[in-house]
């Protein structure tokens, strides 16, 4: 497998043609070397991504970065290569970094060319590219995942008001406490009251001090529905921050 490094004229040239939407460049490129569809470009820290990662890196939307998908799959890019090495022992996939930035059209080109919706490695987690869309709140990811036959753990589910899976997962006896609350954490981040009232009732802690540091409440703020909030607080939560 071909290394070059970040500022390699053959590196810069690529990332500028996928990430400038410019695809006639990065077919000219590729016709010349057939080796820079597989290759990884290393940055000064010894981080490895492939093309298709440049393709779909924060904060993506590229220009026609479907068409760039498209083209790097043709010729033969590892759709399913992981970043190497990952933040926190992470192994993203190009399509983890799809769903952290919300770039649907990428995501949808990466799937149509096959690339697989339940492979782990998602930062803080270790999970699916759910598990990033959720993470990161992108939300539009989310739902596409969804529409493409994604599964979701409890937590991912109450942050997308699926409130069915919850019920369903719920009746697990391996699932814990905490489970729930993080699952309830994850409904009021979500904006889901209906979940959230559904997990409160489940045993959940209002005011759990969770990701961020944040309580059901702050994150409830940030969702933006103002009728979660004022329940919250009618049940006697309060905000850390």
């Amino acid at each position: 497998m071909l290394r070059i490094r970040v500022d390699d004229p053959r590196a810069v040239a690529l990332k500028s043609a996928i990430q400038g939407g410019d695809v006639d460049a990065l077919e000219r490129q590729i016709r010349h070397d057939a080796s820079l569809a597989t290759a990884r470009i290393v940055d000064d820290r010894g981080v490895a991504r492939t093309l298709l990662h440049v393709a779909a890196d924060w904060p993506g939307h590229f220009p026609n970065g479907a068409r760039s998908v498209a083209v790097l799959v043709a010729a033969g890019a590892d759709i399913d290569a992981a970043v190497t090495p990952g933040v926190q022992g992470s192994a993203e996939t190009p399509l983890h970094w799809a769903a952290s930035s919300d770039d649907v059209a990428v995501l949808d080109a990466l799937l149509d060319g096959g690339a697989n919706i339940e492979a782990p490695g998602a930062v803080f987690t270790g999970g699916t590219a759910m598990s990033d869309a959720v993470v990161f709140a992108q939300w539009r990811a989310a739902r596409r995942l969804l529409e493409r036959g994604a599964t979701t753990t409890i937590w991912q589910a109450a942050a997308l008001g699926l409130l069915d899976r919850v019920r369903a997962s719920a009746t697990s006896d391996t699932l814990t406490p905490h489970d729930i609350t993080n699952a309830f954490w994850h409904a009021c981040r979500g904006g889901q009251q209906s979940t959230a009232e559904y997990l409160l009732g489940r045993g959940a802690d209002p005011n759990w001090i969770g990701h961020d540091r944040k309580t059901p409440l702050d994150v409830a703020h940030e969702s933006g529905n103002g009728n979660l909030v004022q329940w919250l607080e009618s049940r006697g939560a309060w905000r850390a921050k």
